[in-house]
């Protein structure tokens, strides 16, 4: 993996867990509700194998996950990216959602990345 900055890593691993406490509060109203959460669950599986890959890969932590669980995690965490990209684009410049954005882009970019190198290895 590139070379990546302390920095960086804080802020993806936060973005990461922002990205889950948020998906797995949508998930318990979508719940309540009755609504159907087969897509946010498969989203909510995704990231949390993704924030696993880059604690193991940068923290050396066990993650325990298969090799076609990571697959299927790469996969939806890259379907994501378009929608996140085209709402970035509409943010205003300078604003904290446009920096929100950018953050979870990187992050996710950063988890696709590393589970690509567990796949080659």
């Amino acid at each position: 993996m590139e070379n990546v900055t302390d920095v960086e890593k804080l802020e993806s691993i936060k973005s990461f867990q922002s990205t889950i406490n948020k998906l797995e509060n949508a998930n318990a109203q979508m719940t309540k509700k009755g609504a159907n959460i087969t897509l946010t669950t498969k989203r909510l599986e995704a990231l949390y194998v993704g924030l696993a890959i880059l604690d193991f890969v940068w923290n050396k932590r066990p993650h325990g996950h298969k090799q076609e669980e990571i697959i299927a995690a790469r996969n939806v965490l890259a379907g994501l990216l378009p929608s996140i990209k085209s709402s970035y684009d509409k943010a205003r410049e300078g604003s904290p959602q446009k920096t929100l954005l950018q953050r979870r882009i990187r992050s996710l970019e950063l988890a696709i990345q590393a589970t690509d190198d567990q796949s080659d290895s």
